[in-house]
Formats: structure tokens, sequence, C-alpha cells
């Protein structure tokens, strides 16, 4: 479950840096929200 909700947060990270259209420092929030999260997942193992 995290680990796809930390892929789809890259991918819209992604998409945010590609698009002309950026919200602030929204899109860097996503993206380390998605690193935090993969984190998580691989220390919790």
């Amino acid at each position: 479950m995290l680990e796809t909700i930390a892929i789809i947060l890259l991918i819209l990270w992604v998409l945010g840096l590609v698009s002309s259209y950026t919200v602030g420092g929204f899109i860097h929030i996503l993206l380390v929200i998605a690193i935090v999260m993969i984190l998580v997942r691989f220390i919790g193992r």
C-alpha cells in the first residue's frame, strides 16, 4: 500500500516538473513525502 502511494507521488512529481504548471513548492513536497514513505517502508522491514 505504501509503495503504491509512493510511486503515485513520484509520478505526480515528475509530471509536475515536466509540465509548465507548478503550484509553488507543492511538487517538491510530494517528492519529499514519497521519499519518506519509501524509506519508512525499507527501514520497517
